[in-house]
């Protein structure tokens, strides 16, 4: 039977541990804190971040990371994006050298301009050959509830994404393989920035059709970026990218479009934060994304825009103002 751990008792984390389990793996979650461990291994539930959920027998929780870890085949990385680095390297030395690494991460380090899966090599010593990523419209609550969803298992070893397809595959969950790795991470960090900016909109009162303008140059933007970088274009048409930036752009269990509503209804950064529960990747993510875009000669305005209004203070109506007013042009990529 195939041994998985599970770093990250959030909601995803929980969630992608539930799928994991109904697809016949034995699983170990492991927990920053010890009662949150204990309350999953005693009631079945983590009432923290899925309230309610009943979790599968498989699935037990530690606090040791070199219990969880223990003869794990894949050890699945789930926690803040711009955590990764310091948690990983306390994590390192007790994991397996042969276990492959899973991230299910959707960022960009700040400061490096570095993708979870970079970061994930550079921290374990690990081959691109070992490092996976789980990607596309994956709502957390709605995996919970096992309502059908599909994603991308993407890694640059084709074999190895089998596999890992294989392990986390349900009557529920469909995943399917990519070796498109920078594609597929950045359809998954930028998604979170078009998703503040559709949220901004929202919360501003604008219509459909400023949902629809801002999602698809928001992919444009995307695709723009991921060319720079040597992705595949078809991955931004496909789940990693469309699939995942509409479910984020549109639902309300989307923690981005959440924190961009309440910024468009005039709440400041520091109320907006305090209203959020979880962390909202593209707060943060959405510096780096524009330091990744300039590292490569990429024109990101909607990414501008929004680093203006979280990071630098412009009123969102100044900011559209702004945006809309840009020169003329022909529609391209």
């Amino acid at each position: 039977m195939t041994r998985v751990a599970v770093f990250g008792t959030g909601s995803w984390g929980t969630a992608f541990a539930m799928i994991l389990a109904d697809a016949g793996c034995e699983v170990t979650l492991c927990a920053r804190r010890a009662d949150v461990a204990e309350t999953i291994n005693t009631t079945r539930t983590n009432p923290e971040y899925l309230p309610g959920v009943r979790l599968p027998d498989r699935v037990r929780a530690t606090c040791d990371p070199a219990e969880a870890a223990r003869d794990a085949e894949f050890t699945v990385l789930c926690v803040p994006s711009q955590t990764l680095r310091g948690n990983l390297a306390h994590w390192a030395p007790v994991l397996p050298s042969d276990t492959v690494l899973v991230s299910l991460m959707k960022g960009v380090e700040v400061g490096t301009a570095k993708r979870m899966s970079e970061v994930v090599e550079e921290v374990a010593g690990a081959p691109a050959e070992r490092v996976a990523v789980v990607t596309g419209p994956n709502l957390a609550l709605e995996i919970a509830a096992r309502t059908p969803a599909a994603a991308v298992v993407a890694c640059a070893d084709e074999s190895v994404a089998r596999r890992l397809q294989t392990a986390c595959h349900t009557a529920y969950y469909r995943p399917y393989t990519n070796t498109d790795v920078v594609g597929c991470e950045l359809g998954g960090a930028v998604k979170n920035v078009i998703g503040l900016a559709v949220g901004i909109a929202d919360g501003m009162e604008f219509g459909d059709n400023t949902k629809a303008s801002l999602m698809t140059r928001g992919l444009a933007e995307t695709s723009r970026l991921g060319l720079a970088m040597g992705a595949d274009p078809h991955t931004f048409s496909g789940l990693a990218g469309m699939g995942d930036l509409i479910a984020t752009c549109s639902s309300p269990l989307s923690r981005n479009h959440t924190f961009g509503i309440n910024l468009g209804r005039g709440m400041t950064l520091e109320e907006t934060i305090a209203a959020t529960r979880q962390t909202a990747e593209g707060v943060k993510s959405c510096e780096s994304v524009l330091d990744l875009a300039r590292r490569h000669g990429v024109e990101m305005p909607i990414t501008e825009t929004i680093v203006d209004i979280v990071h630098n203070g412009k009123a969102p109506l100044t900011a559209l103002k702004e945006l809309m007013s840009r020169s003329a042009k022909a529609e391209r990529l």
